[in-house]
């Protein structure tokens, strides 16, 4: 994490914090668009690193919005259960069918315009259809449990 917090100086980001060994990182900038910065981001570790990882960047309205939409609000208090997938587009033509099929009797999900929310109480490790979320969904996709979502927005709000 300390090469990534150099790294995003480097692009000229400030109060640069992360958030564990996760990839995790709030910042400013003064970049317009998100997609501008996570091609920035991507082509930097790419170089440094060799490798070009998937980045998604949020603004944190986009983040509050995310949360106050969590349409699972008895879960919170067991965050291992509940995930956010943060999509990178807009879900087009989701297969309700298939996600429902792939989906354990327990488990519950609800997408929004840039968020799958899965529900998933017997741990998303035993999930099908934690596993199968972006090939259904046709778009790529970060997934986070409740904790780090949280843990997330407050890194922010100490600013």
């Amino acid at each position: 994490m300390t090469s990534l917090v150099a790294l995003l100086h480097r692009l000229g980001c400030e109060q640069v914090r992360t958030y564990i060994q996760s990839g995790n990182a709030v910042f400013r900038c003064d970049a317009r668009r998100p997609d501008e910065i996570e091609a920035k981001i991507a082509a930097a570790i790419s170089k440094a690193h060799g490798f070009e990882p998937r980045v998604l960047v949020m603004t944190v309205k986009e983040l509050d919005k995310a949360i106050a939409a969590n349409p699972f609000p008895k879960a919170v208090d067991n965050h291992k259960s509940l995930h956010f997938y943060f999509l990178s587009e807009p879900v087009q033509r989701p297969n309700l069918a298939a996600l429902n099929a792939a989906k354990a009797a327990n488990e519950a999900f609800a997408i929004a315009k840039e968020v799958f929310y899965l529900h998933s109480p017997g741990g998303i490790g035993k999930s099908k259809l934690a596993e199968r979320v972006e090939k259904l969904l046709g778009v790529a996709a970060t997934a986070r449990n409740w904790r780090t979502v949280c843990a997330v927005r407050d890194l922010v709000a100490d600013d």
